[in-house]
């Protein structure tokens, strides 16, 4: 069985601020801070977001398919 130590920590589904793609969240927050109701000029931003977002979701699966029921 696998000590604690050897597992990795998951981010907290209930922190934002655990996630891996904190830095791009708010990066999208201030733009529509400074930019207002105009979301276009924030577009890159979402799109980077979204990006990582995927790609965190993609990682947490794989960890899931590798960790095994019974370990």
């Amino acid at each position: 069985m696998a000590s604690k130590a050897s597992t990795p920590p998951y981010p907290s589904a209930s922190k934002l601020s655990d996630s891996l793609c904190y830095s791009q969240y708010s990066a999208s927050l201030k733009c529509l801070e400074e930019y207002g109701s105009d979301k276009s000029k924030c577009q890159e931003h979402f799109d980077i977001y979204k990006e990582c977002k995927k790609k965190e979701r993609e990682a947490r699966l794989e960890r899931n398919r590798n960790r095994s029921f019974f370990s």
